[in-house]
């Protein structure tokens, strides 16, 4: 089989019209596979899917062609594609002699946003994410692959704040699955990426799903958009923390996240542009983050996706505390740890070296071990890194660990918090206690203690939303939250506890509204604005 070249996007548009019309879409994969074999795709086994396959549907051809990269006998697929030859002649398809037609790149169905169907394009294999994946890319360097929907992918749309802005910026687009989500709500959508292929697929993917092509350009961090300021700035970059012997030049690709397949590993084939940024430890995360407010129009966002190294004697809520630039509130939140071992062998197997020469295997891992040793790192923490350029002289920043469950999409809780932190700023104490509160819908108390006492030993709220937080109050945090229905001020309800609990009316509102703050911050309490 000859070198695939990639598709045109010139016939993405009668492409999408009969992909549609064959149901190949999210929901129609989903039910044509069920779920066990459709799950079953994201963990690179393919087993599933073919058994589900094995008719002659134009459904089914599909699949083959796009999610299982099999060869279809070019009567099948004229059946399922009446436009054949333009597809072919675009590169969409290409011939393989006996075995049929194969296709040329993954075509992915995706859905996230929804009641939209949309198709990611990226190189073959790589819809799961790795340097493998279901398949391989031949003809492909692996330093340059181009990963589709991932994990990390899928979690950063979740995240992103969904408001109407004028500009939009995508920081390493990869097959631009970021890009496409901001094309529905910013009038001007830039996406970047130091590879030259992503950037084709980028475009391969707005044009394949029918949203307006995205203003591309090539290179690395904010170097390709100099001089500009946006009202959004997303990026799921290559954060992975690697050996620095994998290559001096920084760069800025797509960061999927980790996947599943075999494959020659960095030491064999170079640095992988999608995963490894090429700066030491985690100075890629830090200066992306420290260069974004220059980057950012005032009230603008920043998110991402980020990994940053536990350093033995350093805190590491102060380390990124530290990256926060100056008039920006943040909230970075850590979602996992993994010790050095786990992470190597994590990125190991993304790459494949695991399954290559065990010697081989062995001094990779040794090597990526001796780095960490050597920066004394002893851990790797996982999360997300949200921005907003409040112009703030006293900016909230919070730095914090959460591994719990969350519930997505989350970009509407995350930019209320935002919104609650620039309420708390405007309201010292007493201006808090006339301010009107109601309790968040999604709340509810519980009561812990041994059945038969007559008093709980303490009471919790709990959130069923967003980050469902959960915080233990006393007997006043109670009472108040209970009350708060938005038509009396803080202080009168405290004075109507204080006279039910034979209280200091004025000891109990000046010990109060810390609580009254977090319960606020955490989003148990609503200010009546």
């Amino acid at each position: 089989m000859s070198k695939p070249l990639l598709p045109a996007p010139g016939t993405a548009a009668r492409l999408r019209d009969e992909l549609r019309a064959a149901a190949f879409t999210a929901d129609g994969c989903l039910e044509l596979l069920g779920a066990v074999a459709y799950a079953a795709l994201s963990r690179a086994e393919t087993v599933p899917a073919l058994r589900a396959t094995r008719g002659g549907s134009p459904l089914e051809t599909l699949v083959r062609l796009f999610l299982l990269q099999q060869p279809v006998s070019r009567e099948r697929a004229g059946a399922a594609l009446k436009e054949l030859d333009r597809y072919e002649a675009d590169g969409w398809l290409q011939d393989d002699g006996a075995a049929g037609l194969r296709a040329t790149v993954d075509v992915r169905p995706y859905a996230q946003d929804a009641g939209k169907d949309w198709w990611i394009v990226s190189d073959l294999g790589c819809a799961v994410g790795g340097a493998g994946g279901i398949g391989s890319a031949p003809g492909v360097a692996r330093t340059d692959l181009v990963l589709g929907v991932g994990g990390a992918s899928t979690t950063l749309a979740g995240l992103t704040v969904r408001q109407p802005f004028a500009t939009a910026l995508d920081l390493g687009t990869g097959s631009g699955i970021q890009a496409l989500h901001a094309a529905r709500h910013a009038t001007r959508v830039t996406a970047t990426d130091v590879n030259p292929r992503a950037l084709h697929f980028a475009r391969l993917t707005l044009a394949l799903s029918g949203v307006p092509a995205a203003d591309l350009r090539q290179g690395g961090l904010f170097e390709p958009v100099a001089g500009e300021r946006y009202d959004l700035i997303v990026s799921n970059p290559p954060f992975v923390i690697s050996p620095s012997g994998l290559g001096p030049d920084a760069g800025l690709g797509d960061g999927s996240g980790p996947g599943t397949g075999p494959g020659p590993g960095p030491g064999a084939s170079g640095r992988l542009t999608y995963r490894d940024g090429g700066m030491a430890g985690d100075d890629l995360c830090r200066t992306l983050v420290q260069q974004s407010a220059d980057h950012l129009n005032d009230g603008g966002w920043c998110q991402l996706l980020a990994n940053w190294q536990h350093i033995e004697g350093q805190d590491w809520r102060d380390r990124l505390a530290s990256w926060v630039p100056p008039g920006c509130d943040a909230w970075i939140v850590q979602r996992e740890v993994q010790d050095v071992a786990q992470y190597a062998e994590l990125w190991l197997r993304d790459s494949g070296d695991h399954r290559g020469d065990p010697a081989a295997y062995a001094a990779r891992y040794d090597a990526w071990l001796a780095e960490f040793e050597r920066a004394a790192v002893n851990g790797i923490g996982f999360g997300w890194i949200t921005l907003r350029k409040s112009g703030a002289v006293r900016p909230a920043v919070t730095v914090e660990e959460w591994p719990h469950p969350v519930e997505q999409p989350l970009g509407t809780h995350i930019a209320d918090w935002f919104a609650r932190q620039d309420f708390l700023r405007a309201h010292d104490d007493a201006a808090l206690l006339e301010a009107r509160f109601t309790l968040a819908p999604d709340v509810v108390q519980e009561q812990v203690g041994l059945p038969g006492a007559e008093d709980p030993e303490h009471v919790v709220l709990r959130s069923a939303r967003g980050m469902r937080r959960a915080t233990k109050v006393d007997t006043v945090g109670a009472g108040f939250a209970g009350v708060c229905d938005g038509t009396l001020p803080a202080g009168r309800i405290l004075d109507a506890i204080a006279q039910l609990l034979r209280e200091d009316p004025v000891i109990l509102r000046d010990r109060t509204p810390q609580a009254i703050r977090l319960l606020v911050e955490q989003g148990f309490l609503e200010p009546v604005r």
